[in-house]
């Protein structure tokens, strides 16, 4: 009865995400209402994962429940910036890369295979999906996630400055670099660690003490 519970909640809030990505993706909205969601819809992570934080502390044996609701959360707030953003990148105005286009599309292509790479890693060895799809298993350790503790944040930056150099545009630029990562990042650290303390205590405590958090090193021993 539990597990159905659990998939029934799990799945309705797939369900809604993916509307909300949808709707982000074809609404015609004014150029202030695109901006009050790309910028404002990214700060909505810091109280929410404040939130899950104070959650986590006082409650950890609802640890499970928590998260797949913070993990909800963070689909809305970076979720849907991205898809606006990247929906009605030819609006914005700014400094125009002088890059061509299509070295631009090949980073595309190359990050976006990395980040395919990181969910596969984490299917595999951390027997788990992005975010509340499915809550990791067991630690992964192994390939990517020897080099560094988040690969997958890794990953998606790398996509994200990717998409701003194939757009040509440094507005979309200075966003990822100035919004998207420092939230990413808090994120990481303020909930993420945390939770995965509380879910796997000295198995994830020894992984975290050998390994960076997010720029590469080569894996010791």
């Amino acid at each position: 009865m539990r597990k159905n519970i659990e998939f029934a909640v799990k799945l309705t809030l797939m369900v809604s995400i993916w509307f909300a990505l949808w709707w982000a993706s074809t609404a015609m909205l004014s150029n202030s209402i695109n901006l009050l969601i790309i910028v404002g819809g990214v700060l909505l992570t810091y109280p929410m994962v404040w939130l899950g934080r104070k959650s986590l502390d006082r409650a950890n044996d609802r640890v499970t429940w928590i998260t797949t609701f913070v993990h909800w959360g963070m689909g809305v707030s970076f979720g849907i910036p991205i898809a606006r953003a990247v929906t009605t990148h030819q609006a914005w105005s700014g400094w125009v890369l002088p890059v061509p286009p299509g070295v631009g599309l090949t980073l595309v292509i190359i990050s976006g295979a990395a980040f395919l790479m990181v969910v596969a890693n984490l299917a595999l060895k951390g027997l788990g999906a992005p975010f509340f799809i499915a809550l990791s298993q067991k630690v992964a350790v192994d390939w990517l996630y020897a080099w560094t503790r988040n690969p997958m944040v890794l990953a998606g930056l790398a996509l994200l400055f990717s998409l701003g150099i194939w757009f040509q545009s440094a507005m979309f630029l200075l966003w990822a670099l100035a919004l998207m990562t420092p939230a990413l990042l808090f994120f990481e650290k303020v909930y993420e660690e945390r939770e995965l303390e509380l879910r796997f205590g000295a198995s994830y405590l020894e992984y975290k003490s050998k390994t960076p958090m997010l720029f590469p090193r080569k894996p010791r021993g």
